[in-house]
């Protein structure tokens, strides 16, 4: 093997045998790209090319390659289906029970459902009737804090139940003197909590 000439301080240039060849100077085996599932060989050992997207395309075709992707992806999915009907009950937590009662019965006029099993639980709890669904009451020792939350109750995690006149509802809770917000969009919208400052919203349908 030939001997490297010595570098010297004046060396400003590295010799030949050290220069890096430009990418036009590489084999043609190495400047050739394969086509997809072909074998190739390269200084780094074997590999096989698998198809990918040209990553020096424009935006709008990475746009229409990613759209038709997309499209494919959501016809191909078979349609997630189950049987949902509608929501059952919703589970609001308490502190004590009888004080949530009187809110929910007492000012807000929901039935408790008698037939729904409560001393079975491992803890002390209500149904009440909201139409067709429930809210179930559980008395527990986390519940939410009182403070630190948001004013209205519509930018907090709320549960919502459909009603027949807002302004009746206002009636109510102004002779309660219970306060509430009403929605900031305009519609006939009524937020308030409950004792454990759990959101409720009632919105008017027709």
């Amino acid at each position: 093997m030939a001997s490297l000439p010595p570098l010297t301080p004046s060396s400003t240039v590295a010799p030949p045998q050290l220069r890096r060849q430009p990418p036009s100077f590489l084999p043609p085996s190495l400047s050739v790209k394969p086509k997809s599932g072909e074998t190739f060989l390269s200084r780094h050992g074997r590999f096989t090319r698998t198809s990918r997207p040209n990553l020096s395309t424009s935006e709008s075709n990475v746009a229409s390659v990613d759209k038709q992707e997309s499209i494919t992806a959501t016809t191909a999915s078979p349609k997630i289906d189950y049987g949902v009907v509608g929501v059952h009950h919703v589970g609001i937590l308490c502190e004590n029970l009888e004080r949530s009662i009187e809110f929910y019965q007492g000012m807000l006029g929901l039935e408790i459902n008698e037939a729904r099993p409560h001393d079975k639980l491992p803890y002390r709890g209500a149904w009440l009737w909201v139409g067709a669904e429930m809210i179930h009451l559980m008395e527990l020792p986390n519940p939410d804090p009182l403070t630190g939350r948001p004013q209205h109750g519509g930018r907090d995690r709320h549960a919502c139940l459909a009603i027949r006149d807002v302004s009746k509802l206002k009636e109510i809770l102004d002779q309660a003197g219970h306060p509430y917000t009403l929605s900031r969009s305009g519609r006939p919208a009524i937020f308030t909590r409950d004792p454990d400052a759990n959101a409720l919203e009632f919105t008017q349908v027709d």
